[in-house]
């Protein structure tokens, strides 16, 4: 049996790819195009809710270490606590002033959480533990979605005039 020659035709892959691209393209500034800006003062509700997520889960972890709250019978490591409720404060003050790394940096820990609730839905081993996963996964899912826009809003160049 004759195998065939794999050599590149004229306008094959390469051009096919390039063409792909420019219409990705295309699409991509059409909607950039119907972005607009957050106004001055402007907070969408997915901002709200993460900056107070942020705000609640940094002063429950840190509230949860001065009661001396024991997880598994050991308590948790001061340091690490005192460490993730620095990162929730800030991604809490980041958010609420409408910083572009704080959604980023939200997002990113949001996209884990995401990620271990659904590799956790393999072990429930109850229904309590089936329906926070999938709480989480609603809820958080919907968060991240939303924080999308918000995203390319803040990156929105203002309109001209």
């Amino acid at each position: 049996m004759a195998r065939r020659s794999r050599k590149a035709r004229p306008g094959g892959g390469a051009e096919r790819a390039r063409r792909g691209y420019a219409r990705s393209e295309e699409r991509n500034e059409a909607l950039r195009a119907g972005l607009t800006p957050l106004a001055p003062g402007e907070r969408p509700l997915a901002l709200t809710v993460a900056a107070l997520l942020a705000a609640a889960l940094a002063v429950v972890n840190l509230g949860a270490l001065v009661l001396g709250v024991e997880v598994d019978g050991r308590r948790p490591s001061t340091v690490a606590v005192l460490l993730f409720g620095a990162v929730m404060l800030g991604a809490a003050w980041g958010l609420w002033h409408r910083r572009y790394w704080a959604v980023l940096g939200f997002e990113a820990l949001l996209g884990v959480t995401l990620a271990f609730a659904g590799l956790s839905l393999m072990v429930a081993s109850n229904v309590a533990a089936l329906v926070l996963c999938v709480g989480i996964l609603l809820g958080g899912g919907w968060l991240f979605w939303k924080l999308i826009r918000v995203m390319g809003r803040l990156q929105a160049p203002p309109r001209p005039g």
